[in-house]
């Protein structure tokens, strides 16, 4: 059986961006036919025509290096987030926004006397899904220690101190229930144990999103997390091309233990 782990850069999206590109070259000729001269609006029409495939190029590049069957790149930041989780592999974690459940099965496979529990609210323009996530580790030979269920971050279907490591990846900025990105950390901390261990990896970087990240890691300090750790620019640390860290510029990662 073969995984279907799809992409960060789903292909709802690439249609969606490839669409707005055609799109912007039929107006470019209707433009020209109808009124048989070169003026500004068809020099306007034609510089977003071409702006508009450069994106769709770049974005299919990208596409394309964090593919796991191409370039590998999500995995690389998987194995990368887990390095720094402080954690022995004993007991229950929870993957906030699981996906396609690629990191919950990547967990699975370096903890082998864990169980993990995946929750995501799967919208439409990600393309992934609950048995997407299913079928991904009975073809791993993890299925038996990795549940799958629909869930909402802002709001955690799980009692307080319930898991023994949580993890996120690249998640809370998507969330459209929670304007306020810190209560999904705080929400994530929540139904972790104390003494357990976290790994929360967003776009932590940016201001107008999340403020001060000192801050931020100050309150929850004083909130009673035991060991609490900011890492900043992370995409640094992982080999990626320079087109691709454009991109992922002013990612982070909350780590330690509560």
């Amino acid at each position: 059986m073969k995984t279907n782990y799809g992409n960060w850069i789903s292909t709802p999206m690439m249609k969606t961006l490839a669409a707005i590109a055609g799109g912007l070259y039929v107006l470019t000729a209707l433009y020209a036919l109808i009124y048989d001269r070169v003026t500004a609006p068809f020099f306007i029409l034609a510089i977003l025509s071409f702006v508009a495939t450069v994106v769709v190029l770049y974005m299919y590049y990208c596409r394309r290096i964090f593919d796991f069957e191409g370039g590998g790149l999500m995995r690389r930041i998987h194995t990368y987030l887990l390095d720094q989780l402080p954690w022995d592999g004993l007991g229950r974690m929870l993957e906030v926004g699981c996906g396609s459940g690629a990191l919950s099965i990547a967990a699975a496979k370096r903890f082998p006397l864990a169980e993990m529990q995946g929750i995501d609210y799967w919208p439409p323009m990600w393309n992934y899904g609950q048995t997407q996530c299913e079928a991904n580790a009975a073809a791993e030979g993890v299925a038996d220690r990795c549940t799958f269920q629909h869930g909402d971050a802002a709001k955690l279907d799980f009692p307080d101190n319930h898991f023994d490591a949580v993890v996120s990846n690249f998640v809370f900025h998507e969330v459209r229930t929670q304007k306020d990105k810190f209560m999904l950390v705080e929400e994530a901390l929540r139904v972790l144990k104390k003494g357990g261990a976290f790994a929360l990896h967003d776009t932590f970087g940016n201001k107008d999103m999340y403020g001060n990240m000192d801050e931020f890691v100050a309150y929850l300090r004083e909130k009673g997390i035991a060991d609490i750790s900011y890492l900043p620019n992370t995409e640094r640390n992982i080999p990626m091309p320079a087109p691709v860290r454009f991109m992922m510029r002013g990612i982070g990662m909350l780590y330690g233990t509560k």
